[in-house]
Formats: C-alpha cells, sequence, structure tokens
C-alpha cells in the first residue's frame, strides 16, 4: 500500500510540474512554389494542361495560392505558322490553378520552355518530353510484409531497349516510387508495392508509369525520401530540395539565342544570386503517361 501511495505521489508531482514548451521556428522568406508536372498520353489528340502555383512561408502553414501575373509554355523547336502554334499561354480557372489546352503533338517534340511572372520577378525552366513503356500487368499479390495487414500489389513492364530510362511510378492515394534501369536495360521487370494500411475489397486502384528525365528522378526521390511517405511529394512543398525553375529577371527571354546554350543558368545578364537564393519551388516535366487500373478482392 505505501508503494501505492508513493506512485501516486510521484504522478502528481511529475503533472504538477507539467509545462508548455513553445519553440520558436526560425522565420522563412515566403517563397513561390511552382507544380508544373504534367502527364502525356499520346493516344488524346488534345492534351489538357494544369499548373499549379503557390506561396510557402513557414513548416505548418497552408500554402496560400499564388496569382501570377503570366504563365506560358514555348515550343522551341516549332516553327510558328497557321494552326500551327510555337507557344501556349494557360489561364486562370481558380486560386492558384492555371489551365490550357492544345494538341498533344505540341508537347512530345521540341524543347519546351515554360516563362512565369510572378510579384515583378521572372522564371523560367527547360525540360524535354520523355518517353515511357506501357505497364505490362498489375495484379494482387498474398503476400504481406510485418502488420500482416498490409496489400501486395505486383507490377511488370518491360523495359526499352538501347537508351538510358528513369521512370515515376504514381502508386495512388499519393503514394509514389523512382527507379533506373541500370540493372535491367531492355529487360521485363517485375516488383512488388505493399500498401501499409492495406485496401478495401471491391476498391479501386489506378496505378500510373511516367518517363522522366535524371534531373526529375533525383528530384522526386529526394522529395519522396523527405516526404517520409505519409504523404504525396506534390502536396508539401519542401524548401531543401532545389527544382529545374530558376530565377531569370531582367534576362530578354525574347532575345536569347537558344541554340547555343546548355542551361538558364548560362544566359548572359543572369544574376547569381538570384540563381543561387531566388529560385522558386517546385519542377517543371513532361512525361508520357501509361496507366492501368485494378479491383481490390
Amino acid at each position: 500500500m505505501k508503494k501505492i501511495g508513493f506512485l501516486w505521489l510521484v504522478i502528481l508531482i511529475l503533472v504538477g510540474c507539467e509545462d508548455v514548451v513553445e519553440v520558436d521556428l526560425p522565420e522563412v522568406d515566403s517563397r513561390l512554389f511552382v507544380d508544373a508536372f504534367m502527364r502525356i498520353d499520346e493516344n488524346d489528340p488534345i492534351t489538357q494542361i494544369r499548373v499549379n502555383a503557390g506561396l510557402t512561408s513557414s513548416f505548418f502553414d497552408d500554402v496560400p495560392p499564388a496569382d501570377l501575373q503570366d504563365i506560358t509554355i514555348v515550343n522551341l523547336d516549332q516553327p510558328s505558322g497557321p494552326g500551327i502554334p510555337s507557344f501556349v499561354t494557360l489561364s486562370q480557372t481558380g486560386p492558384g490553378v492555371y489551365e490550357a489546352q492544345e494538341s498533344t503533338s505540341f508537347f512530345t517534340s521540341g524543347r519546351l520552355l515554360l516563362s512565369i511572372t510572378h510579384e515583378g520577378q521572372s522564371y523560367a525552366a527547360l525540360t524535354n518530353y520523355i518517353p515511357a513503356v506501357p505497364i505490362e500487368q498489375v495484379s494482387q499479390g498474398d503476400q504481406t510484409l510485418f502488420s500482416g495487414d498490409e496489400t501486395e500489389i505486383i507490377i511488370s513492364f518491360i523495359d526499352a531497349p538501347d537508351r538510358e530510362d528513369y521512370y515515376l511510378f504514381d502508386l495512388d492515394f499519393n503514394e509514389y516510387l523512382v527507379t533506373e534501369d541500370l540493372f535491367y536495360p531492355g529487360q521485363r521487370f517485375e516488383f512488388s508495392y505493399f500498401y501499409d494500411d492495406g485496401l478495401d475489397e471491391g476498391q479501386e486502384l489506378q496505378i500510373s508509369l511516367m518517363g522522366v528525365d535524371i534531373g526529375f528522378y533525383n528530384y522526386m526521390n529526394q522529395l519522396i525520401v523527405q516526404s517520409g511517405g505519409d504523404q504525396g511529394p506534390f502536396q508539401t512543398p519542401t524548401a531543401t530540395v532545389r527544382g529545374n525553375i530558376i530565377n531569370v529577371t531582367g534576362v530578354d527571354i525574347d532575345a536569347i539565342d537558344f541554340e547555343n546554350i546548355n542551361s538558364l543558368e548560362e544566359l548572359e545578364g543572369i544574376d547569381p544570386e538570384n540563381v543561387r537564393e531566388g529560385f522558386p519551388l517546385g519542377y517543371f516535366a513532361v512525361s508520357q503517361t501509361y496507366s492501368s487500373s485494378i479491383i481490390i478482392e
């Protein structure tokens, strides 16, 4: 009985000493965030594209939408002519949402330049359309990992020969995975992905495979690691991961000789400080996409 009384005394002392600890987080300057990842299905003659833009300033605040003054995509290798546009202007369709539609062929050949103006600052990014390969099969397995409640999904595809390929998988529920063909060039590759919380019987699962270049592969790999798999990497921008969009304020984009540059950072007149510190978060990528669905049993 004395032991029980002593324990209660210790508990009361601990409760009585409880205090709220306030942590002062460092002030973070507001930074533009741009999600310009575009998925292309070559079977569709017209492609609807969307860019999401927001501002971020701290670790716990929501990302408010950003009002862009201008946002365009230019195909640097497509000559303009009657019925053949060389650029696409995106229009705001909602808070922080910018959309347009154009022929799919506009996005699948040539170098693509994204140009953005926001609060007197100019931003740009260069990319190319990256092909992918079809998903061969998606099936449900019966293996588990640790808790026994996981759902196994088996995915297979055949890598394209004679080229280096990098792939991004959208596994639904804001879960992503990247892989490269270093160990399976030109071969059939199969892997299992386990959903920790399990899936309900009758639930439909949408799997997408997208082609990416090495830059976007590395970018997504870092975001997936930092997000910890608890939320999608496109949901919360991560300030420590730099994308391919840079600050080109003060540079006349229309006067650039794109035939003689390999990177926007080589542009004459660009401010090195803006390149190092003034870049927005996010990425501009255009990827061929193949999708497949499965009903959970």
